[in-house]
C-alpha cells in the first residue's frame, strides 16, 4: 500500500473544448471538509455549471486565482477529463503534475493509450473513473452510468426536437394525433434511461439488447423487449461491460432489426463497447428504408457511431431522415451532470481514505481496477497491452526497513516500458 498523509484537494477548471462540467460540486464539499481535507478551486471552475466561486466559498473551499496554484498546493487533483479524455489541451498540465500526486478522472486509456504513458512519466498515481468494476460496492462511484442516465434522457428530447410530429397520442377536437413509435439500440443504463423518457413523452418503445436478461428491465418501464431470436453467446464481460460480438452476429442482427427500424419514427443507438469502435447497427440501407421525417440519434457517434452515416457533432440529412451524432451529451445539462459526476468522484475519494491518511491499497478491487499508473509504471494490464508491453511483474508489498511499515507496492516494469522521467 502506499499512503499520503496531506490531504489537500485541487479541482482545476477543465480545458476539453465545449467541456461545461466541473469535478466537484459544492454539494460535495461537506463531506471533504468533514474528512479532513482542504479543498482548493481554481477561479472560474464552475462557471460554465453556472456554479459561482462564491458558492464553493460558501461551502469551505478555498479559490486559487490560476491553475498552477492549485497543481503546486493539491496532492490530490479531481478532473472531468484527464490524460486520453483531454488528449491536446490536458498536455499542458503535464509539467504542473508532481510526483506523488493523485490524479482522479475520466482518461479513455484504451482509445489514448499513449496519453497515459506521458502521465505515468511524471510519477503520478492515476485512477481511471471508466474502468471501475461492475460492482454493487462500486455504484456509488459509477461516472459512466451518472453520466449515461443524463445522454439517454437528452437524446429524446433532441429526438423530439427534431421530429415533426409530436411523441404523445392526443385526443383532439380536431381528430386524434397518433403517437411516435420510438426504437431504443442498448438497455444499459443509457438506454434505460430513453425509454424511461420517451415513454413520459407519451412514445410507444420498444427496445432490443443483445442480453435476454435486460427484457424484464425494459418491460418495467412500459416498452416492448424486441426479440430477434438471435444465437447470443457471452455478450459482457466480467466487469459487467458490454463485449465485442464477431461480424457474422453483427450482421445477422441488422437483418433482422430492418423491419423495426423501418416502422419506427425514432431510432436511438447506445452500444457502446470500452475501447473500441462502435458497432455498425443501423446501416444506410436501413436508414433509407425509414420514413421521410424520421430521426436516428445516435450515442455512439464520439466512437466511430452505430449507424453507418453518423457524423459526431454533426446533423445529417439522408433520404429525409435526419441523423443527429451528438457528442459530450452529459455537458449539456452542466448542472446535474456536475452534482452528480462531484458525488461519484468524491465517494471514491472518501474510500481511499483511512485513519486519517489516503491509502493506495491493491487489494481493494475498486482501486487496483482503476489504477493505471503509479511509482512512474502503467500498472494497469489492459492499457499495458494496448502499449504493446510486456505483462508486469507480479505485486509484491515490500518492508521499508527506514520505518518498519510497509512501503509502496511495486510493480517492477519490463526493460521496454522503463520511462525517462
Amino acid at each position: 500500500m502506499s499512503l499520503l498523509s496531506s490531504l489537500v484537494v485541487g479541482v482545476p477548471k477543465e480545458t476539453f473544448p465545449g467541456e461545461r462540467r466541473a469535478a466537484l460540486a459544492p454539494v460535495s464539499l461537506p463531506a471533504l471538509t468533514k474528512a479532513g481535507f482542504t479543498v482548493l478551486v481554481q477561479a472560474g471552475a464552475g462557471e460554465s455549471a453556472g456554479i459561482p466561486d462564491a458558492d464553493y466559498t460558501a461551502r469551505g473551499a478555498r479559490i486559487v486565482p490560476d491553475r498552477a496554484g492549485v497543481f503546486a498546493e493539491a496532492s490530490v487533483i479531481l478532473h472531468v477529463r484527464a490524460a486520453g479524455a483531454n488528449p491536446e489541451a490536458g498536455q499542458a498540465d503535464l509539467p504542473l503534475l508532481r510526483e506523488g500526486q493523485i490524479l482522479i478522472a475520466m482518461c479513455d486509456p484504451f482509445s489514448e493509450p499513449e496519453a497515459v504513458r506521458a502521465i505515468a512519466s511524471r510519477k503520478v498515481a492515476c485512477f481511471a473513473l471508466e474502468l471501475l468494476p461492475r460492482i454493487t460496492r462500486a455504484q456509488s462511484m459509477d461516472v459512466l452510468s451518472s453520466m449515461a442516465t443524463i445522454a439517454g434522457y437528452k437524446a429524446v428530447l433532441l429526438a423530439a426536437d427534431a421530429l415533426p410530429k409530436m411523441f404523445p397520442m392526443l385526443m383532439t377536437a380536431a381528430g386524434t394525433v397518433t403517437p411516435a413509435k420510438v426504437f431504443v439500440m442498448g438497455a444499459g443504463v443509457a438506454g434505460l434511461q430513453a425509454i424511461a423518457t420517451a415513454r413520459r413523452l407519451g412514445a410507444v418503445v420498444q427496445a432490443y439488447d443483445i442480453r435476454p436478461a435486460v427484457k424484464e428491465q425494459v418491460e418495467s418501464l412500459g416498452a416492448r423487449f424486441v426479440e430477434l431470436e438471435l444465437e447470443t453467446k457471452q455478450s459482457e464481460t466480467a466487469g459487467g461491460y458490454a463485449k465485442e460480438m464477431d461480424a457474422d452476429f453483427y450482421r445477422k442482427q441488422q437483418e433482422k432489426m430492418a423491419e423495426v427500424v423501418a416502422g419506427s419514427d425514432v431510432v436511438i443507438t447506445t452500444a457502446a463497447i470500452p475501447g473500441k469502435k462502435a458497432p455498425i447497427l443501423v446501416t444506410a440501407q436501413m436508414a433509407a428504408a425509414m420514413k421521410p421525417g424520421s430521426v436516428i440519434v445516435d450515442l455512439a457517434a464520439e466512437r466511430g457511431g452505430n449507424c453507418e452515416l453518423t457524423r459526431p457533432d454533426e446533423t445529417v440529412t439522408r433520404d429525409g431522415v435526419t441523423i443527429l451524432g451528438p457528442c459530450n451529451l452529459a455537458s449539456t445539462i452542466p448542472v446535474h451532470a456536475s452534482e452528480m459526476y462531484s458525488r461519484n468522484i468524491t465517494t471514491f475519494l472518501l474510500s481511499m481514505l483511512h485513519e486519517g491518511k489516503l491509502k493506495i491499497d491493491l487489494q481493494d478491487e475498486v482501486l487496483r481496477d482503476t489504477l493505471v499508473t503509479k511509482d512512474g509504471n502503467v500498472v494497469h494490464p489492459g492499457v499495458r497491452r494496448a502499449l504493446g508491453l510486456e505483462p508486469a511483474a507480479a505485486i509484491s508489498t515490500a518492508v521499508d526497513e527506514s520505518n518498519g511499515q510497509e512501503a509502496s507496492e511495486k510493480v517492477v516494469p519490463s526493460e521496454s516500458e522503463r520511462i525517462e522521467s
